[in-house]
């Protein structure tokens, strides 16, 4: 399962950390709509159900600061869920603004892979029910498909119950 992807010069730096890992994956490209940048439409692009396309938010606790979530792509952040693991009394996704200063990457290629810096990672414990996962390549029209085992080591993630249904208005 490696490196299948139309352009075999395309490679990100999430990729490259997962080589000097030895860590399998694909790449799957697809088009990029900047007007829909969901996880579902990316999902449906990817050829996998939403809930096994992930997404990476980026938040902000009051004790321990910024850190990773990821949570599957039918889901949201559950914040309260999120702060008890962290340890945080409050947390609260960044400011758009904020995301590429912090980590390198913008809006729909956000990934805890090769991050400008290692933030934690806190992952919701749904991961473990696929035998292949896609998270962000690090850059727009671009995913990764790999074990859930190997994202979890490549980012040293913490599993937690940190997602929850979708708000009807969303």
């Amino acid at each position: 399962m490696r490196k299948q992807t139309t352009n075999p010069n395309m490679k990100t730096n999430a990729a490259r950390m997962l080589d000097s890992l030895g860590i399998l994956y694909e790449v799957r490209e697809y088009e990029v709509d900047p007007d829909d940048l969901a996880a579902e439409s990316v999902a449906r692009k990817v050829g996998l159900p939403p809930e096994q396309v992930f997404k990476t938010l980026v938040a902000r606790g009051d004790k321990h600061g910024v850190c990773f979530a990821v949570v599957p792509g039918d889901q949201q952040l559950d914040l309260k869920a999120l702060a008890h693991l962290t340890g945080d009394k409050k947390i609260e996704t960044v400011a758009l603004k904020e995301v590429q200063p912090l980590t390198g990457y913008i809006r729909g290629g956000v990934t805890a892979l090769a991050a400008k810096k290692p933030y934690p990672v806190f992952v919701d414990e749904t991961i473990e029910l696929f035998d292949v996962i896609s998270v962000s390549a690090g850059m727009r029209g671009a995913q990764l498909i790999l074990a859930p085992a190997d994202y979890l080591r490549a980012t040293g993630g913490k599993l937690g119950g940190i997602a929850k249904e979708k708000a009807s208005s969303e």
